[in-house]
């Protein structure tokens, strides 16, 4: 079984058959999925999906495309996000500077106002970094013992092992399965075994074989295919592996 600790269910992409897909999920060896928000919008949506369907679970944050959003209504409204049972983790919060579609220093206003939310509410995070890996470990070294993940790996191998070495987590999407994944073979054979978690960050980052097409928690099968492969062990074995570690990191019983 495999749980998708990443994945975007509230995308309009799905306005057509979510409940259909949503519903094969079990039968398709999916035991849970992790809805995290955008904006204070999106993370309702991510409430209401789990609110109906008992294996998938919300995340409540403000993405950093988003930062221009986080007034204090809006991170008001996270907030009470984050005090409801089916909401597991703070996220997807975190630092991009490849768009740069907020400012830089807005960006990180509203992480660091974020992660004392998770800090108040002893809640984990889901690191969205891109393009600002000096900037993102800055930010987890300001929050010691704060748990978190970072999500849709995409750092070097020193990076990962300063992340895991401070209590984080490293995910892996389907760019593991890409020809020109140069890192992610030693990466995923580097890092403790309890460290790791697969996402499939639907609908985005599908992964070969179907790479090109609308992503879904079904594809998973496919990047723990690869991690086995990269780790030297089975299948069976990395999807149990992966999934006690979403389970432990999220406080899934």
């Amino acid at each position: 079984m495999y749980f998708d600790t990443h994945a975007h269910y509230d995308d309009e992409s799905f306005s057509e058959d979510r409940d259909s897909v949503l519903a094969a999920l079990p039968g398709a060896g999916v035991e849970l999925v992790v809805n995290p928000g955008q904006d204070a919008e999106t993370s309702c949506i991510a409430m209401r999906l789990a609110g109906k369907y008992p294996y998938i679970y919300a995340a409540a944050g403000i993405h950093p495309h988003e930062a221009s959003k986080a007034t204090d209504e809006e991170l008001g409204s996270i907030e009470k996000l984050l005090r409801m049972p089916r909401c597991v983790a703070l996220g997807e919060v975190g630092l991009d500077y490849h768009y740069d579609f907020s400012p830089r220093e807005q960006q990180k206003e509203a992480l660091y106002k974020q992660l004392e939310l998770a800090r108040s509410y002893d809640l984990p995070v889901i690191f969205h970094n891109r393009e600002a890996h000096a900037d993102s470990l800055s930010a987890v070294r300001a929050f010691p013992g704060l748990r978190g993940v970072f999500h849709c790996f995409s750092g070097s191998l020193e990076t990962a092992l300063e992340l895991v070495s401070l209590g984080w987590y490293i995910s892996f999407t389907g760019s593991i399965t890409f020809k020109n994944a140069r890192r992610a073979p030693e990466i995923a054979a580097s890092l403790p075994s309890d460290r790791i978690m697969i996402e499939t960050d639907s609908p985005y980052m599908s992964p070969v074989p179907v790479r090109g097409t609308r992503n879904d928690s079904r594809n998973l099968k496919h990047i723990c295919a690869a991690l086995s492969a990269y780790r030297g062990i089975s299948i069976e074995e990395a999807a149990a592996q992966t999934l006690n570690n979403g389970k432990t990191f999220f406080g899934i019983r």
